[in-house]
């Protein structure tokens, strides 16, 4: 793995590429960007974001999305990968939300766990985009470019990258560096066509000059 002072340099060269990275799922209140956090699993931030508008202009809070009908729940949702769990869940969640929080989301880990549809990683996106609290959410991106650029270990569990992420990087930066990790894995070292050529880290990342070997070898 690379050490603490090389993780710094890599993530200040992905803050330089992507300065503005923020969390991209569209909401208005904390209940809506759980809800959308939620939906986002296993799909993505555009399929999620062209449903929830429809979807939040009808059920805008907790108490009313608990009170809707499952059946035109799923409706609204119904172009994203697994809905009817989905729909399901999400209901719950809005239901848990009014019976044990008085309408509220809860604002620590534990409590947001404990939510219908809710696993860790959800909880840390909620905790840091809604409420500034630090967490960092270990999503695919982040997973492949930890790994890719050895900040972990190869074979490291998602917990296992989140904590070596807590441990090279300053609690006040974990957020950022959260969603600049997304946009360097989304925009940049992509899962199967990554821009290794025009890289700034590439002479950090055996992987990507592996393959820009194998590249070259291949042209000749």
């Amino acid at each position: 793995m690379i050490s603490k002072e090389k993780t710094k340099m890599a993530l200040e060269k992905m803050y330089a590429m992507f300065p503005d990275a923020v969390g991209e799922l569209e909401h208005q209140t904390p209940f809506q960007l759980l809800i959308a956090v939620i939906l986002s699993a296993q799909a993505t931030d555009v399929s999620v974001n062209k449903v929830t508008p429809h979807l939040f202009a009808a059920y805008p809070n907790a108490e009313q999305l608990a009170n809707a009908p499952l059946e035109t729940i799923t409706e609204y949702i119904r172009t994203i990968g697994l809905y009817r769990n989905k729909a399901k869940n999400i209901k719950r969640c809005a239901q848990q939300i009014m019976e044990e929080f008085d309408g509220n989301v809860p604002e620590t880990r534990e409590e947001l766990m404990r939510l219908a549809g809710v696993g860790r990683k959800t909880a840390n996106v909620v905790l840091g985009d809604a409420f500034d609290t630090p967490a960092i959410a270990v999503d695919t991106h982040v997973e492949r470019v930890s790994k890719r650029l050895r900040i972990c270990k190869l074979d490291a569990s998602v917990s296992e990258v989140e904590e070596t992420l807590m441990r090279k990087v300053p609690k006040e930066d974990w957020v950022k560096m959260h969603h600049t990790m997304i946009f360097f894995g989304r925009y940049h070292c992509t899962a199967r066509a990554p821009k290794c050529e025009v890289c700034p880290l590439l002479t950090m990342c055996q992987e990507g000059k592996d393959r820009m070997k194998a590249k070259q070898q291949k042209q000749r």
